[in-house]
């Protein structure tokens, strides 16, 4: 498979197919209309069969049946089947908010309950940087995190780049407003995915969550509901931590790479485009974008306008679609 394909192939997964749907998918986009034994010997490294997998890329909106006998298959323009797929990703989001909500009004019917009261603590004021600081601490291989102003702990996060350095993974996904904090994007977040930081980002984020080591979770409210509670609840293993664990996943899958740099091998970007691309990923206000790669407005919108002109983009959503596929994102 070459680097292409290999790209395409993350990308592809992140929209929710099989690896069986995409081997056959980019069989098709290379060889065109393709009879069923034709692709079933053209992609023999399958696990499922190849009437399975084609039926999920015609349900998929990606391929359909050609020919007067409709016997062979073909890729079709995937503009109708790549909204489905978006629309059915946003409803599976959505879900599993429903389901931790369910989960955590079943503790709360619960809560005086002696077997289960200590699954869940609740910290307030001063006391919640002091928990935050010890139960990050005690991480050993693997920390989740959904990230979501308020922010407790001001300044460079350098608790995490000694982290990543003995080993631990973090996996994090930024809400738009993470970015739009002044110095947050340059002092905090492209610091630790230099130092090994996977991170994405996502229009809309459900909570504030970080998971240690799959054991453990504490989770406050997102910047949009602190007025209404500012405490930070402990989560231990219950069916509440798996479902928070699950809801991660979710919002991880549905989430825009983002990366310090976008490569240095592409000559045909600024390193300024590079990062307008990047903070466009985030879903950030046009103000806030300029402002932090420290342009007016008005040299924005050139720069946009370029970039688009040069992908052939009318849109910025289509501007996005072409960043992902040559890996500028």
């Amino acid at each position: 498979m070459s680097s292409t394909d290999t790209e395409r192939a993350d990308h592809l997964r992140v929209l929710g197919l099989t690896d069986d749907q995409i081997k056959v998918y980019q069989h098709l986009l290379r060889i065109g209309p393709s009879s069923i034994t034709e692709l079933d010997d053209g992609v023999p490294d399958r696990s499922a069969a190849i009437d399975t997998v084609l039926g999920g890329l015609v349900q998929a909106g990606l391929a359909r049946r050609s020919g007067s006998d409709h016997s062979r298959f073909l890729p079709v323009p995937p503009d109708a089947g790549l909204e489905a797929m978006t629309l059915r990703r946003e409803s599976e989001l959505k879900q599993a908010r429903i389901e931790v909500l369910n989960a955590y009004d079943e503790f709360r019917r619960t809560v005086h309950n002696e077997s289960t009261t200590h699954l869940i603590e609740v910290v307030t004021g001063s006391a919640i940087v002091e928990r935050i600081h010890q139960i990050k601490g005690s991480a050993q291989r693997e920390i989740l995190a959904i990230d979501s102003p308020p922010y407790y702990i001001g300044g460079p996060n350098q608790e995490e780049i000694e982290q990543l350095s003995r080993g631990v993974a973090y996996r994090v996904v930024y809400s738009p407003e993470s970015v739009e904090v002044p110095g947050y994007l340059t002092e905090n977040i492209l610091p630790c995915v230099e130092a090994g930081e996977q991170a994405r980002v996502l229009p809309d984020v459900p909570a504030k969550l970080t998971i240690i080591d799959g054991s453990m979770a504490f989770v406050s409210m997102s910047v949009r509901d602190t007025d209404v509670n500012r405490s930070l609840l402990i989560i231990r293993p219950s069916s509440l931590l798996t479902a928070l664990i699950g809801m991660f996943e979710l919002c991880w899958r549905n989430a825009l790479p983002l990366h310090a740099s976008v490569g240095t091998e592409d000559d045909r970007l600024e390193p300024i485009e590079r990062r307008l691309l990047a903070l466009l990923a985030t879903g950030a206000a046009d103000d806030t974008i300029a402002r932090t790669l420290g342009i007016s407005r008005r040299t924005f919108f050139r720069y946009l306008e370029r970039l688009m002109n040069r992908t052939g983009a009318s849109t910025r959503f289509q501007l996005a679609l072409h960043a992902a596929r040559e890996n500028w994102l």
